[in-house]
């Protein structure tokens, strides 16, 4: 899920009590009418469902969907388009979208986090929707976050891909594309699966580089894991694995699908042959308390559940340890409001370790609640 923080902010809710969770032309493309695009406009199916989880984002999430409608993809019925909104306040902007050919939205009526909005999105359409009516799904899903902005034809050279990727590996189950920065730098947007060693080490790295690796390689190539900003999914896969796991609220929950996938006899594969631009990753963001307490505990869930238990302990040493001192450092500068916010992370680590669902999805929301005002100080920006 896109979620913009800004340099500065409001202090973060009382805490809660708690008992004993620009477009860009690409690199390279495929012809935009192959034999097999032909075939599937006259299918009852599309090829693939875009999934865009929005969260106060309704501009930059209007302004991504009218540059995807511009893909014959659409107007065929070959894509549609499905916006799942995580309880953002109503904008003029919602009207029109539900007015839109091959667009549904889905309104939830709370924060579901990204996982389980998307799991929501995906397994229970909306009754108007296409995905309802139609006797087949999409065989792909595409998952792109509001903050990313396209090219004319996107979509069309997405079908493309999909059906480069089934004929030369049946067991492609996810694709990642090369992502851009606003200035159209390269963005880094896949990488090895975290390890306790390189998850310290990068803390020597400059923040792009903690968890990707730029890959300028022109050619596809297979890897450990793609970002959920831009993420296409086989649903085969999808529905194989239980879609994506909904004990993560926010990050890493990308990572842990790709290393599920693997492990069930699916490939994750990079392709540079499609981009698009992403323009607010969290590495260009300042991480406020509240944000910092959503990544770690993400990256908690994710080495309590695929490293070893000492690898694990020791993990959660270091981020108890890490929020001690900024939660002291907050206090000397006389910032109380982060302070108690350190002071909930801290707690959060015990949680997660003795597996205190409640307590953690308590916490988590305490730290959501700051995020949802602020969250719309990007809209508008991509």
């Amino acid at each position: 899920m896109a979620l913009a923080v800004p340099s500065g902010g409001t202090p973060p809710p009382p805490e809660p009590r708690l008992e004993p969770s620009r477009s860009t032309q690409p690199i390279a493309s495929f012809p935009p009418q192959t034999d097999s695009f032909k075939r599937r406009t006259s299918s009852t199916a599309p090829v693939i469902t875009v999934v865009i989880v929005n969260f106060c984002q309704w501009r930059n999430t209007a302004r991504l969907v009218s540059q995807l409608r511009q893909s014959m993809a659409i107007r065929s019925g070959v894509a549609e388009i499905v916006v799942i909104d995580n309880h953002s306040p109503s904008h003029p902007v919602v009207r029109k979208l539900e007015q839109q050919r091959g667009v549904t939205i889905r309104r939830f009526s709370r924060n579901l986090g990204f996982a389980r909005a998307v799991n929501r999105g995906i397994s229970e359409p909306h009754p108007r929707s296409r995905m309802a009516q139609d006797t087949e799904l999409s065989d792909w899903v595409l998952l792109l976050n509001p903050d990313v902005t396209v090219h004319e034809g996107f979509l069309d050279d997405a079908v493309n891909v999909v059906e480069k990727h089934v004929t030369a590996d049946s067991t492609a189950g996810v694709v990642g594309f090369r992502l851009l920065n606003s200035d159209g730098s390269s963005q880094a947007s896949s990488g090895p699966f975290p390890t306790l060693v390189s998850t310290l080490s990068g803390l020597f790295l400059p923040r792009s580089r903690r968890k990707c690796s730029h890959r300028p390689e022109p050619t596809r190539r297979p890897v450990g894991w793609v970002t959920g900003g831009c993420l296409l999914v086989r649903r085969d896969c999808f529905r194989q694995l239980n879609g994506l796991d909904e004990s993560f609220f926010l990050y890493y929950e990308d990572v842990d699908f790709c290393q599920r996938a693997t492990s069930a006899g699916w490939s994750v594969w990079f392709d540079p042959s499609l981009q698009a631009t992403h323009h607010w990753p969290l590495h260009v963001r300042r991480v406020t308390a509240p944000l910092r307490l959503m990544t770690r505990h993400a990256l908690l869930t994710y080495c309590r559940k695929h490293w070893s238990l000492w690898q694990a302990k020791v993990m959660s040493g270091v981020v108890w340890t890490e929020a001690a001192l900024r939660q002291g450092w907050a206090a000397l500068r006389g910032d109380w409001d982060a302070s108690r916010c350190y002071g909930q992370l801290r707690r959060l680590v015990g949680d997660v370790a003795a597996k205190r669902d409640r307590n953690v999805r308590r916490r988590i929301r305490y730290a959501a609640a700051y995020l949802d005002p602020v969250a719309a100080e990007q809209d508008g920006r991509t």
